[in-house]
């Protein structure tokens, strides 16, 4: 049972009714963040920016972001978000490998590796070290390392709300939400 009530969407200040309005689903975590009035909205934007208008293959989005998730036991998003690694070529073997923590497994290509090596140092010491950026950004654009950096934190910050807040896990919607935010972006 969640700690805290969810928003209802109906009684909702208009701004934040107005943001359920543009959602796929009113999935418990949305519920949950509408709680920050102020900050719901920008909220949902850079989470659509981050599902929608990244140069970042999806693919490897989806490890970061299920890397994020593991780190601090972020099951909501864990469970959201491996239909849509799926969807966006992640193989089920990937997924139990990230799961695993077997991040040089051999179901990663060696550009996969060098990415995840990246993503987890991120996370374990906030700084990669000289050999792992270098190995990353040999392979990857300036803006890919900074969108995966944004994304691994938005996605660690919304494991902290859930895991907090106790969010109860709603049913995956898969790419609805990934849809929603592409579509957002051409509106």
């Amino acid at each position: 049972m969640a700690r805290i009530p969810y928003v209802d969407p109906s009684t909702a200040p208009d701004e934040v009714r107005a943001a359920f309005d543009a959602l796929p689903a009113h999935l418990n975590i949305f519920r949950t963040m509408a709680h920050a009035t102020n900050s719901f909205r920008p909220l949902l934007r850079l989470g659509s920016s981050i599902l929608g208008e990244q140069q970042l293959d999806p693919k490897l989005r989806e490890y970061a972001i299920l890397l994020a998730a593991r780190s601090l036991g972020g099951r909501y998003e864990w469970v959201q978000h491996v239909p849509i690694a799926i969807a966006c070529g992640a193989t089920q073997e990937q997924v139990d490998a990230l799961e695993r923590g077997e991040l040089d497994a051999a179901v990663f290509g060696d550009v996969e590796r060098r990415f995840l090596a990246f993503v987890q140092e991120s996370i374990d010491d906030t700084r990669p070290s000289d050999a792992t950026f270098e190995a990353a950004s040999s392979k990857f654009s300036s803006r890919e390392l900074v969108e995966t950096l944004l994304t691994v934190g938005y996605y660690q910050m919304l494991a902290r709300l859930t895991e907090c807040m106790d969010v109860e896990l709603d049913e995956p919607i898969g790419m609805k939400v990934v849809k929603s935010a592409t579509a957002n972006r051409r509106s």
